[in-house]
């Protein structure tokens, strides 16, 4: 159990503790304590992979749990947000749907012996789209038309993604039959 794993783990454990601050009123600060969860998950997220690559700590449960964990923690939020009114439920369904297609696509490649590795498009999907949960759980007035603009380029970005992994592997699908 390294650190890389550790910090996968924290943030699993994290994500009942934001889904209760976001949603069960305690205190006046919820939403900012449910904020402040939501940043250190995500920046675990940043961290382990990291520290994983440079020390050559990359073991088969982060490559299993790393990518889950993401997903429970956007999955989550995106849920939560809709239960608040701040997301419309086709966006989250959109985002969900490409996480499970994508997911279901890899235990295909798995199967088969290949790896599909992460691109630059999830990437940059999943920065936007925990950018644009940290906006809308702040759901600050003054960044109301911002918000908006990251939530839709985290959708637009969710698709590309996902059409990127089935060009770029399209030979996985191929392989199977």
């Amino acid at each position: 159990m390294n650190l890389p794993n550790k910090l996968t783990i924290f943030r699993v454990i994290l994500i009942p503790f934001f889904i209760l601050f976001l949603l069960v009123p305690i205190t006046s600060v919820d939403k900012w304590i449910a904020l402040a969860i939501f940043i250190v998950a995500s920046l675990t997220d940043l961290l382990d992979g990291k520290i994983a690559r440079k020390y050559n700590l990359v073991t088969n449960f982060g490559k299993f749990m790393d990518p889950l964990a993401d997903k429970l923690l956007v999955c989550s939020a995106l849920i939560c947000l809709i239960e608040l009114n701040k997301i419309p439920s086709w966006m989250v369904i959109i985002i969900i749907a490409r996480e499970f297609i994508i997911s279901g696509f890899r235990l295909v490649a798995a199967d088969n012996g290949v790896v599909i590795a992460a691109s630059y498009w999830g990437k940059f999907k999943t920065t936007f789209q925990m950018i644009a949960v940290c906006l809308l759980i702040a759901d600050l007035e003054m960044l109301h038309v911002f918000t908006q603009i990251i939530l839709w380029i985290a959708v637009i970005l969710t698709v590309v993604s996902l059409i990127d992994y089935l060009i770029k592997n399209k030979n996985v699908m191929k392989e199977s039959k």
